[in-house]
């Protein structure tokens, strides 16, 4: 097998191996390093795809525990065996770990199981899982190898009473009482998972709101639907101490308002503070690529300061979502086989997927406020929504912001049942340019979850919904 490439992708996550297949159906000749050894990096192996699993179990639970009886189900006795349910997360990850492997076999992408270091310009060495070293020789390098979960100086994760999101994953039984430091989508998610399936959630978030940068308005309903589903929350809260001991794990915080000192004792612990770009052992500084101080790769339309060397993903600046990195890496190959590649950070949707699901996006109100910019706002509740009341998910609403003078869509926002597929219509909108009448104006299925976009359109377009 040649060691001479086209391109060689280090990382084998949503922009890694995306990357290395759009590059090879353009024709060159790509190899992808990954050390892992399973692909689909942090997202599929202990990440988004896992959570959702659990999400999705953990949801059946709920739904059986509290509207089956309402629907005429009667399942007596509903338990949950852990040790199964973390066989069924198991067994999606090795179902889309395989389907990945088997679009490489198909693309023609050579599959380099290890550990790789940027040797040099156009120069890769590989550390193999299975022993030795590997020189790969290649025109263009990507850097694609993710991001992994923030640490608190004074919180050492032992993944079994201080937990990271890898750890919260596989708990192997329900905490009694379960602290989560950090009130974004990782942590809300998975306290989620565990408080549906009957653990006491508490939420210390530094911050005086939850989800910190979205839309306020939506953010304050999140939050009292995940207290009315029984998590507690604690804002304004400055984490100084997590002690774990044989009884437990003991959590010290100052609220900000105040100065006070309180602590709270829990089972588990869990660190939701962020993500940070992973390069250890990339060999950046010896080939003199720039990072911030905050270890993120400095780029220009994804080019390094280092000739012959790109980036995507998590370790390069903007929101730290795969479907992002997935873009990024699809404008990559395209931009090295001498096409434009392209991404519109503008429209970029992001989602919780906790029940109900919160999704957005473009702008907030609180970013068309500081900007100076006149829009007006077309809302509309899943209560006048027939079909999300059939479903009892009849929480939440969809927000709809658009310029006061063009009606042109600029962002939206939406706390509800399938909030997280129903977006999407808006984004093809915003890609297209489209006002809110245009959505308005478009006949949608009834009955559907989606009626509810369109009747929020029609409320910014016509200043009236239909049904509100």
């Amino acid at each position: 097998m040649s060691d001479n490439f086209d391109v060689v992708v280090i990382g084998g996550g949503p922009g890694g191996y995306v990357c290395a297949i759009r590059a090879a159906q353009l024709g060159l000749k790509v190899a992808c390093v990954e050390g892992r050894g399973a692909l689909g990096g942090t997202c599929l192996n202990v990440g988004c795809i896992p959570s959702k699993a659990l999400l999705h179990s953990s949801e059946l639970v709920n739904e059986a525990n509290t509207h089956f009886a309402d629907m005429g189900i009667i399942a007596k006795d509903v338990s949950v065996d852990i040790t199964k349910m973390h066989a069924y997360k198991q067994s999606v990850i090795d179902g889309n770990t395989q389907g990945i492997e088997f679009l490489f076999k198909k693309n023609k992408v050579t599959y380099v199981k290890g550990w790789g270091k940027i040797a040099g310009k156009g120069k890769v060495e590989v550390a193999l899982l299975d022993g030795g070293n590997q020189t790969l020789e290649t025109k263009n390098i990507v850097i694609a190898t993710g991001s992994e979960p923030s640490e608190l100086p004074f919180a050492k994760v032992d993944q079994k009473q201080i937990v990271d999101s890898t750890g919260a994953l596989a708990l192997e039984k329900v905490p009694g009482k379960m602290v989560v430091i950090g009130a974004g989508v990782i942590g809300l998610e998975l306290g989620s998972v565990w408080g549906r399936l009957g653990a006491e959630v508490t939420v210390l978030e530094y911050m005086d709101a939850i989800t910190p940068g979205m839309d306020g308005e939506i953010a304050k309903q999140f939050q009292k639907i995940l207290a009315k589903q029984g998590m507690t929350f604690t804002l304004g809260a400055a984490v100084q101490s997590v002690e774990a001991g044989k009884k437990g794990v003991k959590i010290g915080y100052k609220l900000k308002k105040d100065d006070s000192e309180h602590s709270i004792d829990a089972d588990v612990v869990l660190v939701a503070t962020g993500r940070r770009p992973y390069t250890t052992g990339l060999g950046l500084e010896e080939v003199g690529i720039k990072v911030t101080d905050r270890g993120v790769i400095e780029t220009n339309g994804w080019k390094t300061n280092v000739e012959g060397i790109w980036a995507i993903g998590d370790v390069i600046a903007g929101p730290m979502l795969a479907h992002k990195a997935e873009e990024e890496g699809v404008a990559v190959a395209e931009s090295i086989a001498g096409q434009h590649g392209h991404v519109n950070y503008g429209v970029i949707p992001g989602v919780i997927y906790t029940t109900p699901e919160v999704a957005n996006v473009g702008e907030t109100e609180e970013q068309l406020k500081a900007r100076g910019q006149a829009y007006k706002v077309g809302k509309f509740p899943f209560m006048g929504n027939g079909r999300a009341k059939a479903n009892f998910a009849s929480e939440g609403f969809v927000k709809l912001l658009c310029d006061k003078d063009t009606d042109r869509v600029l962002g939206a926002h939406i706390i509800g049942p399938a909030a997280g597929d129903l977006i999407h219509e808006i984004c093809v909108a915003m890609e297209f340019g489209a006002a809110s009448e245009d959505i308005a104006r478009t006949c949608h299925a009834h009955p559907t979850f989606s009626e509810a976009v369109r009747e929020a359109a029609l409320a910014a377009a016509n200043g009236a919904a239909i049904h509100a």
